[in-house]
C-alpha cells in the first residue's frame, strides 16, 4: 500500500469514529440558519447579479458593507488554468469584488496564504486570477508572508494554545471564504470551513500547512474557524471537484452557487447537494452545536430547493470512505 493510501484510510478511519463521537457532544436544537443557493450554469452568467440577489435574500444589503473593509479568501490551491475544478474561479472573485464595491464598502481584499506553491505571484498567474486583479483594481495580500499576531486558540480542539493569524484579518471587519465545491482524500469534503487552511501563514505553519495536519485536520478546522469567525461563505459549486480531491480529483458540473452568513450550515447544504451526509464529516459533526448548525431541519433553505439538485459526486475508490454515505 502506497503511503498516501495508507495515510487516506487511516485518517479517514479516525475521522468516522470522530465524527460519530462529536455528533453526540453538543446539542443544536437551539441554532438556525439560513443558506441560499443559486443555480448557474457557467461562470459566463451574470453573477454579480446571482450574488447580490442571494445576499438580499440573506437579508444582507449595501446596509451591511458600507464602509467596510472586506476580506475575499478564495481556493488557490494549485496554479493551473487548464483545469478549472481546482481554484475558485477568477469569475467569482470580481463578481464578489464588484458586489461589494457598488455597495459602498470602503474597500475589497483578496487574500490567500496557498498551502503547496511557495510563488504567490506563479499561482496568481496560472490560476488566471491576477488579469482579474489587475482589471479590477482589487488588492492581494499573501498571507503566508504576512506579519502575524498570536490570537488565544478560541476553542481548543487541538492542543494549540493560541493561533498565530495575519495581521491583514485585522484589517478586514468582514471576512468571506470564497471555496470551490470539493471533496477531499482526508477531510471528506473541503468546503467554507476547510478553505480557513488558507488563513494561516505557510511561515508559521509549513507548506502544505503541516503543522496543522499534525495536530489534526478535524480539530484544526474547528479552532481555527472559532478563532478567526468569518463572516460570510460563497461556495463556487458551478464546476466542482469529485474523486481525489482536493487536487488530483476530477471536474463536476453542478451549476450552483451556495452562500450564507453561518458556514457549518453552508457546508452541510453543500455535502448534501453532493450526496454526501454532513454528520459523517468529522469538522462538521463537530461544528455543530458549537459554530452553528448542520442538521436539515434547523437550516432554511433559501433560493433553489435542495432535492433537485443533489448529484452524488464520486469520492475515493477507498472503503475506509465509504462511511461518507452510510
Amino acid at each position: 500500500m502506497r503511503r498516501r493510501s495508507f495515510l487516506t484510510a487511516v485518517g479517514a478511519a479516525a475521522a468516522a469514529g470522530l465524527a460519530l463521537k462529536l455528533a453526540r457532544d453538543h446539542d443544536e436544537a437551539a441554532l438556525r440558519a439560513d443558506v441560499f443557493i443559486a443555480q448557474a450554469a457557467s461562470y459566463t452568467e451574470d453573477l454579480e447579479q446571482i450574488l447580490r440577489n442571494g445576499l438580499k435574500e440573506l437579508g444582507l444589503g449595501p446596509a451591511a458593507f458600507k464602509g467596510k473593509t472586506v476580506l475575499l479568501k478564495p481556493n488557490l490551491v494549485e496554479p493551473t488554468r487548464t483545469d478549472p475544478q481546482i481554484n475558485t474561479h477568477p469569475a467569482v472573485v470580481r463578481a464578489a469584488g464588484e458586489v461589494f464595491r457598488r455597495w459602498q464598502a470602503r474597500e475589497v481584499i483578496v487574500a490567500e496564504g496557498q498551502g503547496h506553491c511557495r510563488d504567490s505571484q506563479y499561482v496568481l498567474d496560472q490560476s488566471g486570477l491576477a488579469p482579474v486583479l489587475a482589471e479590477s483594481r482589487l488588492e492581494f495580500i499573501d498571507l503566508n508572508h504576512d506579519d502575524v499576531v498570536p490570537v488565544p486558540n478560541a476553542l481548543g480542539r487541538t492542543r494549540l494554545r493560541e493561533l498565530m493569524l495575519p495581521v491583514t484579518l485585522r484589517r478586514a471587519d468582514l471576512v468571506v471564504s470564497m471555496p470551490k465545491m470539493k471533496t477531499h482524500h482526508w477531510a471528506g469534503v473541503t468546503l467554507a470551513l476547510k478553505n480557513l487552511f488558507g488563513v494561516m501563514p505557510g511561515i508559521c505553519y509549513g507548506w502544505p500547512k503541516n503543522v496543522l495536519h499534525y495536530a489534526g485536520i478535524p480539530e484544526s478546522i474547528l479552532d481555527i474557524a472559532a478563532t478567526v469567525r468569518p463572516h460570510l461563505a460563497i461556495v463556487d459549486g458551478i464546476i466542482g471537484m469529485e474523486g481525489d480531491g482536493p487536487i488530483m480529483g476530477t471536474p463536476r458540473a453542478s451549476g450552483v452557487l451556495v452562500m450564507g452568513t453561518n458556514l457549518p450550515a453552508v457546508d452541510a447544504t453543500c455535502a448534501r447537494l453532493m450526496g454526501i451526509d454532513p454528520w459523517r464529516v468529522a469538522y462538521l459533526a463537530g461544528a455543530s452545536g458549537r459554530l452553528g448548525p448542520i442538521a436539515e431541519a434547523h437550516i432554511s433553505q433559501r433560493g433553489e430547493d435542495l432535492a433537485p439538485l443533489i448529484q452524488p459526486f464520486k469520492i475515493l475508490n477507498n472503503p475506509s470512505l465509504a462511511y461518507l454515505r452510510s
